[in-house]
């Protein structure tokens, strides 16, 4: 790495448990190499000590800070950490997450790696409704699930309901094959990941069985009230305006509600209204409500994922403003 210049800001940071470099600074350096290039900055290490130089060397410190914290803690470090803490740190300026935005469940321990992910996280603990908009990959359906998960294993509900509008293969339920579970199965499978990913398989499949957690799809809901639980509804820009008035009028005694989409992917057919920009403009400014809406730069996949979602978004853009001309 190149040594720093003495014209440009520089800081020390200096580490207790050498142990853990290997690990903080990655095979190779790679780690620091990545955080060099997402800010401009140049890193020597000599030692336990660390040189940080440039403009934004206060965010790399913050940021490596949260890292070795991380690392201390007893939990690993990758790529989407790094860049988490990067953000975090260039958006809070100190690159560190109130302990009280972390979900916890008995498989993992989930951190925001984001602000707007930490803006989300309390609002899902703050409100009995709260909508999360937003391209794939922000991370808005797993918070949800994994809140929902930390509510049912803390004694504070008493099931799960999982929805989703099955509108993407363009048949009805009642043709598909095979049982109702069968039938909504493909529509919720990133949900089931998420479960998984969350609790032990033989620990959800019982609660399937047990209808703690339950799969109600959003056809087979109407006339329902649902108390004592957690009620998600994912892909809602697919959901009509009366499906969302019905979705949203079946919360009931100490539940949660927590409605997912993304509007710029919406499946209806043409001219028909999405229900989920027509709720979230209705229900702007209502008390009890939360909103949390992210962006192309709040993707927490594979780095590209980003930036396709950008490219889109400027396309998007770009025919709405040739719409108006």
């Amino acid at each position: 790495m190149t040594p720093p210049r003495d014209a440009e800001p520089t800081l020390q940071m200096q580490f207790d448990d050498n142990s853990l470099l290997p690990v903080l600074f990655g095979e190779r350096d790679r780690n620091l190499a990545r955080i060099e290039e997402k800010l401009g900055v140049n890193l020597v290490s000599r030692g336990n000590r660390l040189m940080i130089a440039g403009a934004r060397a206060e965010v790399a410190r913050h940021a490596l800070d949260t890292l070795y914290d991380r690392l201390r803690g007893g939990q690993e470090i990758d790529t989407a950490a790094i860049d988490a803490a990067l953000r975090l740190a260039a958006a809070s300026g100190n690159g560190r997450w109130d302990d009280a935005d972390v979900i916890r469940t008995k498989k993992r321990r989930i951190s925001p790696r984001g602000p707007h992910q930490a803006e989300y996280i309390r609002a899902l603990r703050g409100h009995d409704l709260v909508f999360g908009l937003g391209p794939a990959g922000t991370g808005k359906t797993y918070l949800a699930v994994a809140t929902a998960v930390d509510m049912l294993m803390g004694g504070q509900v008493e099931r799960i309901v999982l929805s989703r509008p099955a509108v993407e293969a363009g048949e009805r339920l009642g043709f598909l094959p095979g049982d109702l579970r069968e039938k909504v199965d493909p529509y919720l499978r990133p949900i089931y990941d998420a479960l998984h990913d969350l609790m032990d398989p033989r620990i959800v499949e019982r609660a399937m069985q047990s209808n703690e957690i339950e799969i109600a799809p959003l056809a087979f809901m109407r006339g329902r009230t649902l108390s004592n639980a957690v009620v998600i509804l994912d892909e809602a820009q697919n959901t009509t305006t009366m499906q969302m008035k019905m979705f949203l009028t079946r919360l009931g005694e100490n539940s949660r509600m927590i409605v997912t989409g993304d509007p710029s992917q919406v499946d209806l057919p043409p001219g028909q209204m999405s229900g989920l920009a027509e709720a979230t403009r209705l229900l702007d400014g209502v008390d009890g409500i939360g909103h949390a809406t992210f962006t192309a730069e709040d993707v927490v996949r594979h780095e590209l994922v980003a930036r396709i979602v950008a490219a889109y978004d400027k396309a998007d853009a770009s025919r709405k403003r040739g719409a108006k001309e």
